[in-house]
């Protein structure tokens, strides 16, 4: 008769299968080094996913990518009639009110979708979260760097819209000088901002799945709390708490853009806000990091 089952798969023999067969526990959060080694070994598997949202973002329409352009143009558009012609409101401090309006609504169009983006990363992909083993970081990352491939053509416009506004009557000129190669490394600091949102907003919604009903309202009053479409030095600098808001990220990296294309004597190159930015960046890029790696385990585990 075969030996019962229980001397057959005792302690070792199975530690002895493990080891020889290389085998790994599932269902246990990875060493936070191990873990940050094999989603750098995944980055061109990053870039593949991020370029296929690109690409399959309105493919069913008839315009298709140039909705990436269309969407945030009618946006802006909007709002600069609204607040800045019916209303003036951005009018009060500031000599350009298109090309102020049109920058603070493409680069918050790009955070707003990014965070989105992270929120649906895990619950958009659960069949391939349950199926197959790899760092889930992988999908928050590449949802923030499909947005940031759209964004791309979208700055162009961007900053097209905003040179011609210069031209305008009503409208302070927008030159062509060297401070726009600032516009570089302030998208990279948002973009890095944005990751560390997503991986937040990826784990909590994972967590909580009824945050998805409401970050579009957190979103849409950050909004007006960072200052898009009105300055929020001159509305809201002269409360105590005025300069929360000022110096709050959104806020910071509206302002190294603006800084960075605009001749607005509101928003001049600042050295520390640069450097505030940075530290946005890199804070909520780690802790956003290890806040998702932290619940590794639990992504696609009823």
């Amino acid at each position: 008769m075969p030996p019962p089952l229980g001397r057959v798969f005792d302690e070792a023999s199975v530690a002895a299968a493990v080891q020889e067969n290389d085998l790994e526990q599932i269902g246990v959060r990875p060493p936070l080094i191990p873990y940050v080694e094999e989603l750098w070994q995944r980055r061109a598997f990053v870039q593949v996913l991020a370029s296929s949202k690109a690409e399959a973002e309105n493919q069913n329409t008839y315009l298709g990518q140039v909705w990436a352009l269309v969407s945030p143009t009618i946006n802006a558009s909007v709002y600069v009639l609204i607040f800045g012609f019916l209303l003036s409101v951005g009018r009060a401090g500031i000599e350009n009110t298109i090309a102020f309006i049109v920058v603070g609504v493409f680069m918050f169009r790009f955070f707003e979708r990014s965070v989105m983006a992270g929120a649906h990363s895990l619950n958009k992909n659960m069949n391939l979260v349950r199926s197959v083993n790899f760092p889930r970081a992988v999908l928050p990352a590449a949802g923030v760097l499909a947005e940031l491939m759209m964004l791309g053509p979208a700055i162009v416009v961007m900053c097209v819209i905003s040179y011609a506004s210069g031209f305008l009557p009503m409208s302070g000129r927008v030159t062509l000088d060297a401070y726009w190669l600032l516009l570089v490394p302030a998208i990279v600091l948002l973009w890095l901002f944005s990751t560390g949102c997503a991986f937040m907003v990826a784990r909590w919604v994972a967590m909580t799945p009824d945050l998805d009903n409401l970050l579009p309202h957190f979103l849409r009053i950050l909004m007006y709390a960072s200052g898009v479409i009105f300055s929020v030095e001159k509305y809201l600098g002269e409360y105590s708490w005025g300069w929360l808001l000022e110096y709050q990220p959104v806020a910071v990296y509206l302002y190294l853009v603006r800084s960075s294309i605009l001749d607005e004597p509101a928003y001049p190159p600042d050295a520390t806000m640069w450097l505030i930015g940075v530290v946005w960046a890199v804070l909520f890029g780690v802790v956003g990091f290890l806040i998702f790696w932290s619940g590794e385990e639990k992504y696609g585990r009823d």
